[in-house]
């Protein structure tokens, strides 16, 4: 008797075992033709985001707190919102291209960073933001003494051993201006013949002709 009980429930088993394959062979030999119902895979909670949020951290369009060293993603809508990505490039400042001429500053983001994570599992890619202040002033506007790159309109001062810095022309920086980017060439000799100085300003036009003041 307990050899009939035996059996009869590992037969059981048996056909319950052939019936779970035989629908998992069905399901995946299923393709695109299909016309039975969709089936959608469940999305972990740490794959959704809050909305107003992207899939990306610090994606073009998407806002940042207030801080430069220690900012998180937020709406831009909120009153936390302080500038706005205007370029996302992954990588470093160094090896990528540069911002937009007007960007007011570049935000660095770490290759693991868990207040930046857009996935949960702890790892962002590196790469930099190049970021608009939503509210004046904007550094990054000609002559506005600030911002990633010099641009035809800045103003410069000479820091010692041929170098120059960035100020505001309208002499409110901590320095007075001394020359002022009138121009951008691909060479020197294209200067005006009035360039007393020349500045390096990267991208297509490399070269800043500058005036005195």
């Amino acid at each position: 008797m307990r050899d009939r009980v035996s059996t009869g429930v590992v037969y059981v088993l048996a056909v319950l075992l052939a019936a779970l394959l035989t629908g998992c062979t069905q399901s995946a030999a299923g393709g695109e033709n299909d016309k039975g119902p969709a089936v959608t895979a469940p999305v972990p909670p740490s794959a959704t985001r809050a909305s107003g949020f992207g899939a990306v951290f610090l994606a073009v369009d998407e806002c940042s707190s207030f801080g430069k060293t220690s900012f998180t993603e937020v709406p831009c809508s909120g009153e936390r919102a302080a500038a706005r990505v205007v370029a996302r490039h992954d990588g470093t400042t160094a090896d990528g291209p540069p911002c937009p001429a007007t960007t007011d500053f570049v935000l660095h983001i770490s290759e693991q960073s868990q207040i930046s994570d857009e996935d949960g599992d702890g790892a962002v890619a590196q790469g930099y933001a190049c970021m608009r202040n939503l509210q004046p002033p904007h550094p990054g506007d000609p002559g506005g003494g600030g911002g990633p790159r010099t641009i035809v309109g800045d103003c410069v001062y000479g820091s010692g051993s041929g170098q120059v810095r960035e100020t505001a022309c309208d002499g409110r920086g901590a320095r007075k201006p001394q020359y002022k980017v009138v121009k951008a060439v691909t060479a020197r000799s294209k200067c005006p013949l009035s360039t007393a100085l020349y500045v390096q300003l990267g991208g297509p036009q490399p070269v800043g002709c500058a005036r005195p003041l």
